[in-house]
Formats: C-alpha cells, structure tokens, sequence
C-alpha cells in the first residue's frame, strides 16, 4: 500500500493543487468511479513528500496502489490504483525568445486582470530566496538586490524558483540527481542547464533557464516588426533582455506523459529609451496513451489558474495550444495540448506577471500527481515500442516546426546542447506505421488528430 505523495512547493502551488485534486477525486467519488479504490477521508491534512505537511481543511486523501515499478513483461499485470493525480530552448542565445514570427494570434487580454491575493512574491531578501535555487543566478546577486523592484530582477527569480521547485520535485519522485550546468554567453547573459538521464523514473530530465542580453540582429528585429512590433533602435542598434525558463521531461515507463513548459519575459530599450515588454508561454502535455482521468486534472489545474484572471483564458489559450503544437506532414498533434500564449503585454505590467506568475505555480500540481499515479505500472514490450514510435513524432515536431529550435540552431553563439536537450534518448521511425483499428494505440491516435475538450 502507498500514500500519494506531492512536492513541497509554494503556497499558491500547493492551493492550485489541492483545489484542483480534491474537486477531481469529489467528482470521481460522485460519478461512480468503483474501479478507483480511493480512501477519501474526513481529516485535516494531506500527507505530502517526507517531512511535509499540506494543511487542509476538511479532507485529507489516501490512495492505494499494486504493481511492480518500471517492470516490462508480455502483459499488463497489477494495474495501478489512483495513486494521486515548443522544445526547451531556453538556453539558445536568443532562440525561443526571438523565433515568434507568423505565431497564430495575438493574446487578447482582459481590460482588468482580477489579482489572486494567494499571488504574492515570496517574502525574505534576493539572497536568502537564491539559496534555495540550483545554482547561484545567472545576474549577479548585488546587481539583482539593487534592482529588485524591476521587472526583469523578478521575472529572474521567478524562473529560477520554478526550476529549482520542479526539479527537486522529480528528483524526489526519481531518487536521481541533476547535472548543473551553468554556461555564459559572451554577447551578454548565460544559463543554467539542469539535466538528469537514465535515472529510474525519467530516461531524460531538463530545466532550462537562460538570462540573456545584447542587441537584436536585424534578422530577429524583422520578425518583430512581423508580428507588429514598431521598433526604433538607435544607430540601427536595439538593446534587449530576455530570460525564461524552459523544461522537457521524457519518462520511461509509457504510462507517465512527457511534458513540457516554458514561461518567457522580453524586453526592448528603443532610441527615445522606452521600453516595449511582453510575456510568452505555456504548458503542454504528450501521453502515450489516453487517460481521461489524467487529462482531465492536467487541464483543469490549469484552467483553474487562468480562470483566476479571465474566463477566456483557458478556451482561447487551450485553441492555441492545439494549432501550435500541430504536426502538419503527420495531420495530428503532438500531444494533447494545454495552454500557449505569446506577445502578452496587457492590460498591465503587473498583472501580465501576475497571470504568469499563476502559470509557471503549476508545473508542479500538473504533472507530479500524473506521476505518482502511475509510478509502480507495469508495461508490456508493446507499450514500449508505441512509446518509441511517439517519441519519433516528438522529434519529427521539434526539429521541422518549433519556432526555438529552428532559430536556435540558425543563430551564432548558441548553445547547441541545451537547444537539443529536449530531444529523448531514444526513439523509433517504422516505415508506413498504422495501429490497428480498435486498438489503444489507434484510440491514442484519434484524440491526436481530432483534439478534445477535456474540461
């Protein structure tokens, strides 16, 4: 028997996830879903990671799971219980930052955002918040104490926050450790790569953040303009910072999705010394194979986010969701999407950052709960081989669509690596592949070609 486990994470995370997984089990119990064997339990707490306690008032939830972890056999066997609910590019030298041009829509945002009073920056000074990060920042810490009150000093920490919440979350859940690889760019900025293979969980894990800094080329400063960016540089030359935090994760067992996130801020310093900002983003989910429970909670947790600042932000942003991540030689997406935006710059500043802030608090209540779920499920060769198969599609997707990758590579001074950290260890092209009908494998294929609503 085990009890399901969350991370320890922020506050506001830790609420997102709760409403989100009790509102998901209370309408499980409701629906008649006997075949979950949930202990749903009147109590007040909620048992987390070892050594954390998630304070709830009025329920608390156990959940019993069977089966041999990470085993492969002919047949499925020990079924798990409920057990707990663009590429990562982030370390291009400009790469998912600049490569925006010909995006779907413009993100339509609401006149007034409502504040979530939960969706306060956490309290203490830049040094004490940094050393809980995986490295020391990219900006130096003096220079980042001085500047605390700009945008761009807390968009730093709020990435740097998120790679280090998510991945001491996996590495909980793995038992492995990240490689921390902190590079410099010689044209302004750097990063910081955090990558874990072959770990007992995830055959590759990586969080991305990258702080970068300089002129735009002119190459980058015409797909700007594409996009109806009036830019006036001086002397031809236009200052700009961008930083993000970015994250793809490939597990092995093929009934753990792989997901992936990225939550970007750009700035631009024209002649006069204005500045134009924007934000950029999403999260996205690319199971293997269907799982109405799972999508539903992945979906919600993040409706619930957007819902805290306008109702239109789940359907329109889940629309753009599905038309960007679409492979179009193959007529399918993906995955089965969840939220993309990009070029938000109102209704303010702040509020822009707040919804942002929202988004990247979710990492962690999305998918760790999809993990612990079905952590201890066995898999046949089978599963195995259609893992492999979707993994190709991944690839197929990020190396001929997505923006990032593509201008990442065409950029000088990139970093090669962290812009193909986000391709697996392994993956597998058969010649004229086609599931059979009325297979999993062809019901997995149907929603990829015919996107569904999951909220």
């Amino acid at each position: 028997m085990a009890t399901i486990v969350f991370c320890s994470v922020n506050k506001t995370a830790r609420t997102t996830a709760r409403r989100c997984l009790t509102s998901h089990l209370k309408g499980l119990a409701s629906a008649g879903e006997s075949h979950l064997p949930l202990s749903y339990t009147h109590s007040s707490s909620l048992t987390l990671l070892p050594g954390t306690r998630w304070l709830s008032r009025g329920s608390s939830v156990r959940f019993m799971s069977h089966g041999t972890a990470g085993r492969a056999g002919r047949t499925r066997r020990g079924a798990l219980a409920l057990g707990g609910a663009a590429a990562v590019t982030a370390a291009a030298a400009v790469a998912g930052f600049l490569a925006n041009a010909n995006h779907f829509q413009r993100a339509e945002m609401a006149t007034k955002v409502l504040r979530d009073p939960e969706e306060k920056e956490p309290e203490g000074d830049i040094l004490e918040r940094c050393r809980g990060f995986m490295s020391p920042p990219v900006t130096d810490i003096a220079l980042l104490q001085q500047t605390k009150g700009e945008m761009r000093t807390r968009m730093e920490m709020l990435i740097m926050e998120t790679q280090a919440e998510f991945c001491k979350a996996l590495q909980e859940v793995d038992g492995g450790t990240f490689k921390v690889d902190q590079w410099k760019r010689k044209e302004g900025g750097g990063g910081i790569s955090c990558v874990m293979q072959d770990g007992k969980v995830f055959e590759k894990a990586g969080v991305n953040v990258s702080v970068v800094s300089g002129y735009l080329t002119e190459e980058a400063a015409k797909q700007m303009r594409s996009r109806g960016k009036v830019l006036k540089g001086k002397d031809g030359k236009l200052p700009f910072w961008a930083m993000g935090v970015s994250s793809v994760i490939h597990p092995k067992n093929p009934h753990i999705p792989t997901v992936h996130f990225n939550y970007r801020y750009f700035e631009i310093e024209e002649e006069d010394g204005s500045k134009q900002w924007w934000f950029g983003g999403g999260t996205d989910l690319t199971p293997v194979y269907i799982n109405k429970e799972d999508a539903f909670h992945f979906h919600n947790t993040l409706k619930v986010a957007c819902d805290k600042h306008h109702s239109k932000y789940y359907p329109d942003f889940k629309k753009w969701c599905d038309r960007y991540f679409y492979i179009r030689h193959r007529g399918e997406t993906r995955g089965i999407g969840g939220i993309f935006f990009d070029d938000l710059d109102s209704p303010t500043q702040e509020e822009a950052f707040s919804f942002v802030k929202s988004c990247a608090r979710t990492v962690v209540p999305c998918y760790l709960p999809i993990v612990y779920k079905h952590l201890n499920e066995s898999f046949t060769d089978e599963e195995k081989a259609w893992q492999q198969v979707r993994r190709g599609r991944y690839v197929e997707f990020n190396l001929v669509y997505d923006r990032g990758v593509k201008f990442g590579l065409a950029t000088p001074g990139s970093r090669i690596e962290s812009i193909l950290m986000s391709l697996p260890l392994t993956a597998r092209w058969e010649y004229m592949h086609e599931p059979a009908k009325g297979t999993r494998e062809a019901k997995m294929l149907d929603v990829l070609r015919n996107p569904k609503e999951w909220v």
